[in-house]
This record gives C-alpha cells, structure tokens and sequence, in this order.
C-alpha cells in the first residue's frame, strides 16, 4: 500500500487525493445577496454535508483565496441567511456555470437560464427550478487557517429554517424523499461528476 505524509506534499496533490476519495460528495448550489450592489450570487460547494437533526444544521466549507474570503461566505456571514438547494441532474450544467470566478456586483446567475423566486423566512431569492432547497440562517462561521496561520477556508454551520421540496420527489405517506426522483448529482475528483446508480439495502444491526 502506498502512503503519503500531508505534511510533505504540495497543497493541490493533497486536494487530489481528498476529493478522489472522499466521494461521492452532495453539492449545495448556494444562493446569497450581494454585499455590493444588492446581487443575487450564486455557486457550488461540494465540501458540505449534515451537521444535525436537532437543531437542522448543514455545513458549508468554502476555500478562500490568498485570505481572502468568496463571495458566497462574505455575503452569508455578513447578513446570515444563505438559501441552499440540492443540485439535481436537470439544473447541473445551469449549476456548472456559475461556478465561474466573477467581480462581486455581478451575478452568475445571468450566465445560466435559471429564475429566482421569493424566499418565506430570508431574504435571499431562491432557484426556482430546484426541487430541494433550504433557507438557512448562519449559526456559526469558523475560520481555518494553515500552518502559516493565513485562513484557508470559511466553515459555515447554517441552521435550516424553511425546507421546499417538489411534490414528485417526496412521498407524503411515508415522509421520504424519493431518491430515484430526486436524482441529486454528485461530485467525484477533478470534472467528474455523478449520479444515483445502484441503489440497495443494509440492515443496521441492532
């Protein structure tokens, strides 16, 4: 078996090696408001996954820049709401799109075909077209920071406030989301993506 030492490797060989086996990952399709202008921002996380039932608390690591902090966890921690939504496989190429670098008053939504719609309980617009999507409000920020101690990246725990979900892909007797239906895409290493395949069951042992 081969082994390697973090420590010894350059940043990028490490992020190799993580996504290529830490997958699949869920990717949060994340919407906020501008802190400049007023624009709706939109892009893809996929390091995120469930923190908590009970409180409802997702969470959200978004890299930064040369310390600097994206657009998404600037404008969430500056007005702590955040609308996340599960990125399926009929909006995935939209979602691709606006994972595009752009000035902060610009919104990468105009680079795909997708409409807002109001939000109940934040004031973040949400996607209309997605089938899933939570509106959250920020519950905690915590800075990462490397051996250098410049932040690397912003962890967001986001509690879930008001939850949608389209009628196809829920069943209402039983309580569950249809996973077949949902069809919610993946993200594996580099460009490459995935979607549900074979699905099948496990008893967890008493």
């Amino acid at each position: 078996m081969l082994t390697f030492n973090p420590d010894e490797l350059a940043a990028k060989d490490v992020y190799k090696l993580m996504t290529g086996t830490i997958a699949p990952r869920p990717i949060a399709f994340v919407t906020t408001v501008s802190t400049e202008k007023g624009v709706i921002n939109a892009a893809p996380f996929s390091f995120f996954n469930v923190v908590s039932s009970k409180p409802p608390i997702i969470s959200l690591s978004i890299g930064r820049k040369n310390g600097d902090m994206k657009d998404t966890s600037r404008n969430a921690v500056s007005s702590g709401e955040l609308v996340v939504h599960i990125s399926t496989d009929h909006i995935i190429k939209d979602v691709n799109e606006t994972a595009a670098t752009l000035p902060a008053g610009e919104s990468e939504l105009e680079l795909t075909s997708l409409q807002t719609t109001k939000s109940t309980k934040v004031n973040v617009p949400a996607v209309a077209e997605a089938k899933v999507r939570f509106e959250c409000k920020v519950e905690h920020q915590y800075e990462i920071k490397n051996d250098e101690g410049v932040t690397a990246a912003d962890l967001i725990l986001a509690r879930i406030i008001y939850i949608h979900i389209a009628e196809d892909v829920y069943d209402e007797k039983r309580g569950y989301i249809l996973t077949n239906k949902l069809n919610p895409v993946a993200r594996l290493a580099g460009n490459e993506y995935a979607e549900i395949g074979n699905i099948y069951k496990l008893i967890r042992p008493k």
